[in-house]
């Protein structure tokens, strides 16, 4: 007898749990309309089982779609039939709905996890992990504890290593770095539950790891006309361009990270020696960069015309009240998208123009007038230079240089 559930049963069964998961009851209708089509569409092929195969034939004749939504960017206006179709396959797959959303900040722990969690927080702050990092991984781990969760399991003890095969196989349409590091956090996890006595079995051995040679991606940078054509976008005769100026230079001038300057200290301003001292959120090294021209006057002008009166002890702060610190989640891509926009430029698709890219574009520029790799290595505040040497990949005029001519070689 087979149990697998026939197309139409698989639907209900998907219905019912997005009721129970309070889901709106306009979107169910949608669902059921949507889902109503693609029953039907089985029907006309003889389909009785739902299969990935059917999805995929479905897309393509009802939406053009020929993409590969595991490995390749989905189209926007296909984000929807392609959700619907990916939540069939994996209901059929685990029983439940995954969740591939990024988690927003206040997550609730299930109660039956809320002790382990809590003490492996514990553990991952004692091993002084920046604030950054720790939230990362704890939002990974969540992933794996929601699925935990709707799977019934009770406790860390239930988790087998078919529970986790069946978890890997949630991801695998995720980039291989993605991947790398899902499966790493994991692992991690799943160790200190065995050290410290919260389950029987040390599941960290059934984690698979990944035979991978280190590929780093070439790192985005901006052409130095698009750079200044930006800056000159803003407009300083407000107290906002005033603030996002400072902010877009330090970063251009001096590549200092998003999360340094948004923990920025009033008091790491030191205006007599001309330098800003502070300790890196991800390296926890200290630091000072030079206040240069530009850069000071630019600070000036935002503190003294432009910064809110505020108690906060924070140099950039909101600009509406209540005028605090950026949140703990603020990545400030807004500012620079808002200014790419502004100045015209054209951003070629798949290629990353946030903040970090203009770090990137220092150390680029950096490199082409022959600064040496350690001082750059310094400038940007990498411990190891194996992530400076990334960069050497976008001197098109240095890897020239290194090119060999054939007929030379020959010779």
């Amino acid at each position: 007898m087979n149990s697998k559930p026939t197309i139409n049963e698989l639907i209900d069964q998907v219905l019912s749990e997005l009721e129970r998961l309070n889901y709106a009851h306009g979107s169910r209708r949608y669902f059921r309309s949507f889902y109503k089509k693609l029953s039907a569409f089985a029907c006309q092929n003889d389909g009785i089982y739902f299969s990935e195969e059917l999805g995929r034939k479905y897309l393509k004749e009802k939406y053009s779609c020929t993409v590969d939504y595991f490995t390749e960017n989905m189209p926007r206006h296909l984000k929807d039939p392609i959700r619907k179709i990916r939540i069939l396959g994996d209901y059929q797959l685990h029983g439940i709905i995954l969740k591939r959303i990024v988690k927003k900040p206040g997550y609730i722990k299930p109660p039956q996890f809320e002790k382990e969690l809590a003490a492996y927080e514990k553990e991952c702050e004692n091993r002084d992990y920046s604030k950054r990092g720790l939230r990362t991984r704890m939002q990974r781990l969540f992933f794996f504890i929601d699925y935990l969760n709707n799977r019934k399991i009770s406790n860390v003890n239930e988790i087998t290593p078919q529970i986790l095969s069946d978890y890997i196989k949630t991801i695998i349409h995720h980039h291989e770095k993605s991947i790398s590091t899902i499966l790493t956090t994991l692992r991690v996890f799943l160790n200190f539950l065995y050290i410290n006595q919260f389950t029987n079995e040390d599941l960290s051995q059934k984690v698979p790891g990944q035979n991978k040679y280190y590929y780093p991606r070439v790192p985005s940078v901006w052409i130095k006309d698009d750079v200044i054509r930006m800056l000159e976008s803003i407009d300083r005769g407000n107290p906002t361009g005033k603030r996002d100026y400072a902010i877009l230079i330090l970063v251009t001038r001096l590549g200092i990270r998003v999360g340094d300057l948004k923990s920025l200290l009033l008091t790491n301003l030191n205006w007599q020696s001309k330098t800003i001292e502070i300790i890196q959120n991800k390296t926890k090294t200290k630091v000072s960069y030079p206040i240069l021209n530009d850069i000071g006057w630019a600070l000036i002008d935002y503190l003294k015309n432009a910064r809110p009166i505020s108690d906060s002890p924070y140099v950039f702060i909101r600009m509406n009240p209540p005028y605090e610190a950026f949140g703990e989640n603020a990545n400030l891509y807004n500012i620079i998208t808002k200014y790419t926009r502004l100045s015209g430029i054209t951003v070629p698709r798949g290629q990353r123009h946030g903040l970090h890219s203009l770090r990137h574009t220092l150390a680029s520029n950096l490199l082409e007038k022959g600064t040496p790799l350690p001082i750059i290595s310094e400038i940007l505040g990498h411990i190891n230079s194996k992530s400076t040497m990334n960069y050497l990949h976008t001197s098109l005029e240095g890897l020239r240089l290194c090119a060999i001519d054939p007929e030379e070689a020959a010779k």
